[in-house]
């Protein structure tokens, strides 16, 4: 062990106490009256702490690294927080002489001349008590159940978590030794709490839990200030007046100086789960310094001997995995071991241990010698009667008695010496300087002889077994090999850091270097393997690697040098190697080899290797590699084994002479022999007779292939109907083949043959037979998904898109279903089709609709259902204003492109949607409003086209427009002021609230034909009123007092119509509907009308239009305020139309309407108007009508 100091600082007052933040970044200490902060890491002072009036005896931190506290001799505690921050002070009565964490509940103690407090965050105040006697110090145990206090007088009292004494321990000097510092063991491993107490008595001294000391007291000579363990456990750290910080084991015994001061150590603390230690003196100096643990091992073989706890050693056999610790009570320094021999070196003696028999796997050993002498060495090394220490350029050999019997002066520093084996007082030591110089010496000899001098140092070394060859590891991490005879150098190689050959072959070493291990046999290139560490030993197979502490034995496979010693057909050199462990199939391999390589003797010691004796096998396999096969049979036959005559002759393709070792008939051997020859046939190119013999052998699969192979389908089907269902796997071949070769209706009648329904559908759908899984689909549901899904990807790839999306939908994929109708949409409105994007826009809102129906979407589904539907009203709209712009004749009326602009102009959303232009609806505005006499207007679409960007085929329009408008009256024609039929109030013609009205906030009703305001009014039903409760009370005929009730209702599955034939010769009383209309005049908020039972009952039914919405939407109603106009309604997407008066009534009907967006045909289409006279009334013949039928 070793201390470097890594940063010291100095402080102007005494270091009074110290505690590092758990996390070991930070280090507080008590100097004066303040506290400095220090940062760990480079000693950096991050900020001194003011708040003590007087010096600041103690500091201590909470395990969860929250908060600190300090205590002063000015009585107060104060508590700080990470931050550096003071949250908290209570004061005690006498100065604070020592505080601590409990560390689990983070309750503090502090302690004071005449009392100790207990405070946690959770009490308002805190808890004191009386103490007899000055307390010095104090520590909570690991489970913070107790407090130990250690007091002036000498004695410890351990309290309870509320302060009540449970243990008085009573140190045998009384108040001439006062307990100066104490700290529990913090080990989570030992069975009982120990505490450590050091007084100035100038003893240390340990205790359990119940006050029972253990073992005795330790001398010091000296006073001690501080006592405190590392984080777990393992050593002590002790200062005081002998100016220097001690490190003990955990059982008290010294371990050596971490650091000399100059001045009285106060305190001392080690880095939490580090082997870093700050110290703390009188004179303000702070030191903070990294302890190095060395390693200290030997190993012998498959022995590894290695310090542990530094104090212990433990030998450990690393094939066994057995283990032994021998208790040595003070510093281990050095330790070897050889054979039977194991020396430990102590501080003040060698102590030389042998096993207690000659057994290979005994692990006891006893003492042999003891050598009660001081000894300063580099290395050690054990032999059978001697103990070799190296001291720097000097080797001195001692007998077990301690005598010096001989001493080697080296040239150079020693840097690697080994023992090399040898009779017992005459053993072999390989030595390695630094000049590059390598030695031979034998202990009962004086001169050492040079073996070779390279020009680098050496930092390892090995000797083979045979002693005729060296590898060294130099100082520049090559591995070199030399020929110790020759003194030549054999071969090197890079990236080496330790070496070792193996004990049990002269041409293998390995090497370790760069985490990998390199296996290298003879000169054969390197084999290279992943591995953490250094190589230390190589025996047989197993290589003995040092990682860090620990030694492990790695099993290594010899097959790879194995086979590069038989690729160049040395079957002696590769049988050594497989000696050495490899697996039966490379022990066979081997064999088999060295037989064609002709090396019997080779061949037959592998085969006693494997048990077998029989000479006469051994003789027949010799004959068969001669080519002398007849006679080979003759022999294998007279051994018994006619199976490897039979195995022989069909090898050989000589099928007449293997029929003669078929035994008795055997139906397998049989089976075997015809597959052979069937094989034979097919390597031959003889393929239809392969197929004949492998279907008579049963062997379907490879008939099967061969047909498949070349093409013949008549042979195909006629295994396949031979076959039994139960053989799947030929019926399944068969079938595959047939579906490559263009016949799927046989390949069909055989998966029905199986049964396999499954890959019956992928058939068909693969061939695109879409009927026969339509019609397998209807009578197996379950493969629902299987057809429709690729049905709709094919429908999708040939753009058949519409009815790819309804594919999809059918099959259950929404998403995919709304992602083609998204892509369509996205199409149309590139490719300026906006009715058609109108048409996409309304099925995705239809389709959003339809999976609102799961609970767990179906917020999500109705926003974008609200969406979509905006957007189809929108580009529905837009259609008309883009044919206008485009197309060279208008098919619209200017009041309908007039109505439809103004609509757009009001519904559009911030974010303009894709494809649709303002420019173009403001230009259609302004040119609709200058005609119709809408002059206002007109100026005002004008002014906001002057602020937008305009194509050039219209800027000569709009600015003659912009001019000619200026001859124009500033008002707009009252004729075209659109009325709110709820509160009869006229609406400016731009309106800022949008398409409601100004007054009463009732959003109007759009014909979707004209896009006029329609007489219709929506109203609510009152709470608990159901849908079909208010159809049947509408439906209730109540007679009216004076009404001549001659109305005609035409209504079917596609339309609703109410038809006015004679009027009414009165109202009679007031309707109770029109009483509902009354609102508070000028509110900002909209009140919607809300019908009882009531009015429900007091409406005819040709008075009230019903959207019939899907679940999970409420249906919506509409009462028609003007009876005499006719309104139609589509009942697939819900869209009104109708003109309240009956001259454009009659003049719409003969133009053509914008089309539906649920689309369907309207009446228009196909040649559906009817009607030669003017004023006809016109009726849809198709189920649906969906915009004004007339």
């Amino acid at each position: 062990m070793r201390a470097v100091l890594t940063w010291r600082d100095k402080a102007e007052h005494c270091i009074n106490d110290i505690a590092f933040k758990p996390d070991g970044t930070q280090l507080i200490l008590a100097a004066g009256s303040r506290l400095l902060v220090y940062d760990t890491s480079d000693g950096t002072l991050l900020q001194p702490l003011k708040g003590h009036k007087d010096t600041v005896y103690c500091v201590a931190y909470a395990k969860d690294g929250k908060r600190f506290a300090s205590g002063s001799a000015d009585k107060s505690v104060i508590i700080w927080t990470s931050k550096l921050e003071g949250i908290l002070k209570y004061t005690h009565n006498d100065a604070i002489q020592c505080v601590s964490y409990n560390p689990i509940t983070h309750q503090l103690a502090s302690c004071s001349s005449s009392d100790f407090g207990l405070w946690s965050p959770e009490q308002k105040s805190v808890s004191k008590h009386k103490s007899s006697s000055k307390i010095i110090c104090c520590s909570w145990t690991n489970d913070g159940q107790y407090l130990a206090l250690g007091m002036f007088n000498g004695i410890i009292s351990i309290r309870n978590k509320n302060g009540e004494e449970k243990v008085k321990i009573e140190r045998p000097g009384g108040s001439l030794s006062p307990i100066w510092s104490i700290c529990w063991n913090p080990s989570r491993e030992e069975r009982n709490d120990i505490l450590a107490v050091a007084d100035w008595g100038q003893k240390v001294s340990f205790y359990q839990l119940s006050g029972k000391q253990i073992g005795k007291d330790r001398a010091l000579n000296f006073d001690p200030c501080c006592i405190s363990y590392f984080t777990k456990g393992e050593y002590i750290l002790l200062g005081g007046s002998d100016k220097q910080v001690s490190l003990f084991t955990k059982d008290g015994v010294r371990l050596g100086t971490v650091g000399e001061q100059n001045s009285w150590v106060w305190t001392c603390q080690a880095k939490p789960d580090s082997n870093y230690v700050v110290v703390g003196c009188q004179d303000g100096t702070i030191s903070f310094y990294q302890l190095i643990f060395s390693t200290v091992h030997g190993l012998y073989k498959d022995r590894y001997a290695y310090r542990d706890s530094m104090t212990d050693v433990i030998v450990q056999h690393l094939i066994t995995e057995q283990k032994v610790r021998i208790k040595c009570k003070e510093l281990v320094k050095k330790i070897a071991i050889y054979r039977n021999r194991l020396a430990i070196q102590l501080p003040e003696k060698i102590l030389i241990y042998e096993l207690y028999s000659e057994d290979l796997s005994d692990m006891h050993y006893r003492v042999k010698e003891k050598i009660i002498k001081k000894f300063e060495c580099n290395l050690l090394v054990v032999c059978a009667n001697h103990i070799i220490l190296c001291q720097e350029k000097r080797l001195q050999c001692l007998s077990f008695s301690g005598v010096k019997e001989r001493e080697w002066q080296m040239e150079s520093l020693i840097r690697y010496i080994k023992v090399i084996g040898g009779p017992p007082g005459r053993e072999g030591l390989l030595v390695g300087l630094k000049n590059g110089q390598i030695l031979k010496i034998f202990v009962d000899n004086l001169f050492a002889i040079v073996l070779l001098k390279q020009a680098t140092a050496v930092r390892c070394l090995d000797m083979s077994a045979s002693r005729k060859k060296l590898a060294v590891v130099d100082e520049n991490d090559t591995c070199l090999v030399y020929d110790i005879d020759t003194k030549e150098l054999l071969f090197q190689e890079p990236n080496a850091n330790s070496v070792a050959w193996n004990t049990q072959c002269e041409d293998m070493l390995c090497f370790s270097g760069g985490g990998y291990l390199n296996i290298k046999a003879s000169t054969f290139p390197v084999h290279r393997q992943k591995l953490q560490g250094f190589v230390v030993g190589y025996n047989g197979s197993k290589i003995f690697c040092l990682h860090v502490f620990s030694i492990s034995a790695v099993e290594v496979p010899q097959s790879a040098p194995m086979y590069q010693y038989l690729d160049r057909k040395l079957f002696k050199e590769a049988y050594q190697i497989a000696c050495l462990g490899v697996t039966d199939t490379d022990w066979r391999e081997l064999a088999m080899e060295a037989l064609e390589g002709l090396d019997f003797e080779t061949a037959k010691k592998e085969r006693k290797k494997r048990g077998e004796t029989n000479n006469d096998l051994f003789l027949a396999d010799v004959f068969s590699y001669q080519g002398k096969f007849h006679e080979a049979a003759k022999l294998y036959k007279r051994s018994g084994h006619e199976n490897l005559a039979l195995e022989m002759y069909t090898d050989l393709c000589m099928f007449e002479y293997a029929k003669d070792f078929l035994g008795s008939g055997d139906p397998k051997e049989t089976k075997m022999l015809i597959t052979k020859q069937a094989d034979w046939a097919r390597n031959i190119k003889e393929p239809k007779a392969a197929v004949e013999m492998y279907i008579s052998a049963g062997e379907h699969v490879k008939a099967i292939e061969i047909c498949g192979d070349h093409g013949w389908v008549d042979m195909l089907i006629d295994i396949a109907r031979k076959l039994d269902k139960a053989e799947r796997e030929p019926l399944l071949l068969c079938a595959t083949y047939l579906k490559k070769l263009d016949s799927p209706g046989y390949a069909a009648e055989t998966y029905l043959k199986m049964g396999d329904l499954k890959s019956l559908v992928q058939l068909h759908v693969e061939t695109q037979r879409w009927d026969e899984a339509f019609a397998l689909g209807e009578k197996h549901p379950e493969f629902k998904d299987d057809i429709y899904m690729p049905y709709a990807q094919w429908l999708a790839e040939n753009d058949r898109f519409e009815e790819a999306q309804k594919a999809f939908h059918k099959a259950g994929r929404q998403r995919e279903a709304v992602q083609v109708l998204e892509q369509l949409t996205n199409n149309a409105v590139a490719e300026s089709r906006f009715n058609d994007a109108a048409y996409y826009y309304w099925m995705l809102s239809m389709q959003c609709l339809d999976i609102a129906q799961d609970p767990a979407q179906k917020d999500t589904m109705l926003g974008k259902f609200y969406h979509f539907q905006r957007l189809a009203e929108l580009y529905h709209g837009y259609h008309a204003i883009h044919r206008h712009t485009e197309d060279p004749f208008s098919v619209h009326r200017p009041e309908t492109l007039f109505n439809i602009s103004r609509f757009l102009l009001h519904s559009l959303p911030k974010d303009t949607p894709s494809g649709i232009s303002k420019v173009k609806i403001l230009f259609t505005l302004a040119k609709q409003s200058k005609a119709l006499g809408a002059y206002r207007l007109a100026r005002h679409a004008y002014d906001k086209l002057r602020g937008l960007y305009i194509p050039a085929r219209f800027q000569k329009s709009i600015e003659l427009g912009t001019l000619t408008i200026r001859a124009k009256p500033f008002h707009d024609s009252e004729e075209l002021v659109p009325l709110c039929y709820r509160c009869s109030t006229n609406n400016p013609l731009l309106n800022n609230l949008g398409n409601v009205c100004i007054n009463c906030r009732q959003p109007f009703i759009f014909s979707a034909s004209s896009y006029d305001v329609l007489h219709l009014v929506e109203f609510y039903l009152e709470e608990g009123i159901t849908d079909e409760e208010a159809i049947s009370l509408i439906d209730l005929e109540v007679l009216r007092p004076k009404r001549d009730d001659r109305q005609l209702e035409i209504a079917n599955n596609s339309s609703q119509i109410l038809r006015l034939v004679e009027t009414k010769d009165s109202i009679g009383d007031e309707d109770p509907f029109t009483a509902k209309l009354s609102f508070e005049q000028g509110g900002s908020e909209f009140v919607p009308v809300v019908v009882s039972r009531l009015v429900l009952r007091s409406m005819s039914r040709r008075d009230v239009l019903i959207k019939r919405w899907p679940p999970p939407l409420r249906w919506q109603y509409f009462r028609s305020l003007l009876p005499d106009a006719s309104i139609t309604m589509c009942p697939s997407c819900f869209q009104v139309g109708g003109h309240p008066g009956s001259s454009h009534v009659l003049l719409l009907a003969t133009f053509p309407l914008p089309k539906c967006p649920s689309g369907r045909r309207g009446p228009w289409e196909e040649g559906h108007i009817h009607g030669s006279k003017l004023g006809q009334r016109l009726v849809c013949p198709l189920p649906c009508l969906h915009s004004m039928c007339i």
